[in-house]
């Protein structure tokens, strides 16, 4: 047993071994000599202290392994147990309490994910204003910190602030053909009065002639109008009326078509055998016939 390995194992950070290989590397110190740090935990021993299956601990081993924890000295089989040897590249040392303490206080300084960390220190919030007396003392230092006076420094040869109002020239000078005073610039279209609407000239403008409107509106009228549904039309209206028509039109084809047919089959067969159809049309109106007598017996019953 080495109780010196395995405080030494105890007190490694959490940033470079998890718990469940802290406890096996803690079980493999605890087996191993003082003198030649070898150790012959055994595997169901390693498999109670850090709680895991057989698979678990012997992948935990393997990772033990290959982060330079543990050495494999002899592989295991049955019969004989495999044989470690602990901290094989030297003892790491016991941390005081003093350095654990800083190691607490540095976890927490440390952003939670570091991937997302800003690159530089975040500024302290401003404490919030508590009296009028401090919303008057912020705004007097906001006011103070925007001094008057361009970006680029006063102008050599003058007072060190620049009067009230807008300056006479830049300190580079004017540009070749600008006038002597600042140039001024247009202002953006979202500023105006009465922005125009997105559907503004679709009718043309208010003060043009007439003659002069731009046919922009709806086509089934003489004067256009800034959207077709203004008239109570859409494109996808018309549209789906003239596929009516068409349908209509067509269908109204096929039913001509059909009665010229049997005309034609009428005209052939009174032709070739007239008492046949003279039979037929006889037939015809007896059923009519019964049928108009059925139905007056019906209401009166």
């Amino acid at each position: 047993m080495s109780i010196h390995m395995m405080l030494a194992a105890a007190y490694l950070p959490r940033e470079v071994i998890n718990q469940t290989q802290k406890a096996v590397l803690m079980k493999i110190a605890d087996s191993a000599d003082d003198q030649t740090r070898l150790a012959r935990p055994g595997l169901e021993r390693m498999m109670a202290w850090a709680g895991v299956g057989e698979k678990s601990t012997i992948n935990v081993v393997t990772e033990l392994v290959g982060d330079g924890w543990v050495e494999r000295v002899s592989a295991g089989r049955v019969g004989r147990r495999a044989e470690y040897k602990v901290f094989p590249y030297g003892v790491p040392p016991i941390p005081t309490t003093e350095e654990l303490i800083e190691r607490r206080h540095a976890a927490q300084r440390a952003p939670k994910n570091p991937r997302l960390a800003r690159p530089g220190k975040r500024r302290k919030p401003s404490p919030p204003a508590l009296t009028q007396q401090d919303v008057a003392a912020r705004k007097a230092r906001a006011a103070a910190e925007a001094k008057a006076g361009l970006p680029e420094g006063n102008p050599a040869g003058e007072g060190g602030r620049v009067p009230d109002g807008e300056p006479g020239r830049f300190p580079q000078g004017n540009r070749a053909g600008s006038p002597g005073e600042t140039p001024s610039f247009p202002s953006h279209s979202s500023v105006l009065p009465t922005p125009p609407t997105p559907t503004a000239d679709a009718a043309g403008e208010p003060g043009m002639a007439e003659g002069d409107q731009v046919a922009r509106g709806c086509p089934k009228h003489p004067r256009p109008v800034g959207n077709c549904r203004g008239c109570g039309t859409n494109p996808r209206a018309g549209r789906e009326q003239a596929r009516r028509d068409a349908v209509a039109g067509e269908h109204g084809a096929q039913q001509r078509w059909l009665r010229e047919f049997l005309a034609e089959q009428e005209r052939r067969v009174a032709d070739r055998n007239p008492d046949a159809l003279a039979r037929a049309q006889q037939r015809t109106r007896d059923l009519a016939r019964m049928g108009r007598e059925r139905s007056s017996n019906s209401r009166r019953t």
